[in-house]
Parts: C-alpha cells; sequence; structure tokens
C-alpha cells in the first residue's frame, strides 16, 4: 500500500517597515492574510512599532525594542535579534516589502542575515529607495536573491536595463475586494456631494496644493460639490491654498482614516495629482468602490487600471488646465460619468487579492491548500 505523504507545510517571513499608512504595507497585510489562507505559515516582522491594517499570521514587532536613543548598540541589538529569530524558524522565503536607502546595512542585511530564499520588493518607480545607484553594491544585494518583485513593467525594465539584473519579475499590487466590499458601507457624518482625494499632505508629490487650485478653477464649487483630502500632513499650508482660492468652505482636511473605502464609496470620484507613483492602491480602491477616477497619467502606475473614459480619465501628465477639464467633464457629462462608474469594480477584478495572490505562489512554486479555504 503506498503511504501518502501530507503536504509540506511552508513558512514565510514577511519583512516589512510597520503594518499602517503606505502602500507597501497594505500589500503585506493583504499577501499575510491570503498566504495563511493558503495553508502558510506567515510571521510578519515590522521595524516600526505601528500597526492599523488587518493582517494574519504571528507579529514580531521590532519597534518595541526600539529606544529613545536608537544608538549604534540598540541598533545593532535589533539585528541580532533578526537574526537569531531568522536562524531559529528556519524560513522557506523571505519577502522584504521595506525601502532600503541605507546600503551598508541592506548589504548587511541581505549577505549575512537573510538566509533563506529572499524576495525583495521595489514598489516606486524612485528605485533609489529601494536599490543603490551604485551598480556593483546593487548586484552583491540583488543578484543571489531568488526574486526581485515590480510592481508595474516600466520599472522591471527599468532596473534590467540599469542593473542588469536577471531575476526580475512584475506582480501588480493586489486589492482585498472582501474587505472594500465589507468596510465601504459604514455611515459617514457628510451631508454634501464630494469629490475626494487621498494621500500623506507632507508628501508634496501629491501635489494637494495645486489640485485645490484646480478644483478652485473648476465648475465644482459653484455646483455645492466639495473636495475631501484623507491624509496626514501639515493641514496649515492647503489651509492657506484653499483661503487664497476662495474655496476654504468647501474644501475639507479629513486627516487619516482607517477607513477611507467609507468616504471613497460615498464619493462622486476620485482625483489623482500626483507627481509621481509607484502602484497606486488608491486607484484601486476608488475603483472598488465604484467610483471613477481622474488621475494623471504619471510615472507609473495609473495607465495600469485606468481604461480612458471606460472607468475613467487619465490626463496628460502633469497639464493642471486639463485636470481641470477633467474635474468639469465628470460633472457636466452625467453620460460618461455613470458609463465610467458602472464599468470601474469589473475593470478590476483582475486584481483581486486571490488572482494577485496566486502569482506570488507560482513565483515560489507553492501548490495552494485548497483544504484551508
Amino acid at each position: 500500500m503506498k503511504m501518502i505523504l501530507p503536504e509540506k507545510k511552508y513558512k514565510i517571513a514577511l519583512v516589512g517597515y510597520r503594518l499602517s499608512g503606505g502602500g507597501g504595507d497594505k500589500v503585506m497585510a493583504n499577501l499575510s492574510l491570503f498566504f495563511e489562507k493558503s495553508g502558510i505559515e506567515i510571521h510578519n516582522i515590522i521595524v516600526l512599532d505601528s500597526v492599523g491594517y488587518c493582517y494574519s499570521g504571528r507579529l514580531i514587532n521590532l519597534g518595541q525594542l526600539k529606544n529613545d536613543s536608537n544608538g549604534f548598540g540598540n541598533k545593532l541589538k535589533r539585528l541580532l535579534f533578526l537574526r537569531q529569530y531568522l536562524n531559529e524558524n528556519k524560513f522557506d522565503f523571505i519577502i522584504d516589502f521595506r525601502p532600503r536607502k541605507k546600503v551598508f546595512q541592506e548589504l548587511i542585511i541581505a549577505r549575512f542575515i537573510y538566509k533563506a530564499k529572499t524576495i525583495f520588493t521595489i514598489h516606486s518607480f524612485l528605485i533609489d529607495y529601494y536599490i543603490p545607484k551604485n551598480v556593483w553594491l546593487a548586484k552583491l544585494i540583488y543578484k543571489k536573491s531568488y526574486a526581485a518583485v515590480t510592481i508595474v513593467n516600466q520599472v522591471q525594465e527599468l532596473i534590467e536595463n540599469q542593473y542588469h539584473l536577471k531575476n526580475v519579475i512584475t506582480i501588480p499590487n493586489p486589492i482585498n475586494l472582501d474587505e472594500v466590499n465589507e468596510r465601504s458601507n459604514e455611515i459617514i457624518a457628510v451631508d454634501f456631494e464630494y469629490i475626494i482625494a487621498v494621500g500623506q499632505y507632507e508628501n508634496s508629490i501629491k501635489q494637494f496644493d495645486k489640485l485645490i487650485q484646480s478644483y478652485a478653477g473648476s465648475i465644482l464649487s459653484k455646483k455645492e460639490i466639495h473636495l475631501i483630502i484623507l491624509g496626514n500632513g501639515n493641514r496649515e499650508e492647503l489651509e492657506k491654498t484653499a483661503k487664497d482660492n476662495a474655496v476654504y468652505e468647501y474644501v475639507h482636511l479629513l486627516g487619516f482614516q482607517d477607513n477611507p473605502y467609507k468616504y471613497l464609496k460615498k464619493a462622486l470620484y476620485l482625483v489623482l495629482s500626483s507627481l509621481n507613483e509607484g502602484f497606486p492602491n488608491v486607484i484601486l480602491e476608488a475603483l472598488a468602490c465604484e467610483i471613477p477616477v481622474v488621475a494623471f497619467d504619471c510615472e507609473t502606475g495609473p495607465s495600469e487600471m485606468i481604461i480612458h473614459e471606460k472607468n475613467g480619465i487619465l490626463v496628460e501628465n502633469q497639464n493642471f488646465k486639463k485636470l481641470t477639464e477633467a474635474i468639469n467633464l465628470l460633472i457636466e457629462d452625467k453620460d460618461l460619468y455613470l458609463f465610467c462608474k458602472k464599468n470601474a469594480l469589473e475593470s478590476i477584478q483582475h486584481f483581486s487579492l486571490d488572482k494577485i495572490g496566486k502569482q506570488w505562489l507560482d513565483l515560489m512554486q507553492i501548490k495552494k491548500n485548497e483544504g484551508n479555504e
């Protein structure tokens, strides 16, 4: 009689900056849910003591070992703790979602701390946040890794051309449609029509000051349609811009919201006015909430998700006059607006967590354990 051996139980360490706030952090949290559902043992290791997203698996919070001085001794203590933890657990894979700007620190981690098959992720068009400019140092960190995962093909091509790496692959960010559906119907205390933007105020890349100017030049305030901006940062500059452009009473800075979906769901549409992006999750989140998107065709991401005049409008990159025209168009052309709104959810089904999670399993050659569904 042939003996049937049990399927191997894989162990994966997800290493992130934190589990709140950032797009890469959200991807890490979502993949932890998918991997555990697929029968994989997940350990979430974070650098900062900050948790806001739902996740699955064990949490190892290195931020709780950080003291006020954060001196060399304290950093070394955390690094040695990490090495011991990884050695004791004998992971099959390590997936690193962190920005990696401290070159020699990352060289030590890649060569001497990470012993399992390692996958590095690059979550921005600004690859300097993840890969050193020096090609020799970059190869020391990345060449022996299992893979480097980018979020759009443009970034993959950029890395391959600049660093001549052979182990680069593109896997887009996933959207957890179940979470969006569950949380988007919560009640909000807003009794007016509005459009919405989401991002960190202190991040000049989002260009919210210029967005307010474009909004002020549109027909929206005259039609009593407001602008809501979600995110943390210094409010003073944006409030001044709103006052200077005579739209202060129509612009609402609501700060960070742990549930942005309920605001997205009730909005007319999302506006993305960024200078550049990687793969902006907020576009997926807006479309999942069944609202269209107006976005600059910036590098990179928007053109991967927005089909012009089918689920939103792609605007000539950094042309704020055209942005104002697009903001007006989705109000003036009701048929176009309703057409884009109707197509929004269906247009992103291929970015669902199950479909993107399957691409990760295929990369690691792990068969999904259907018994854990």
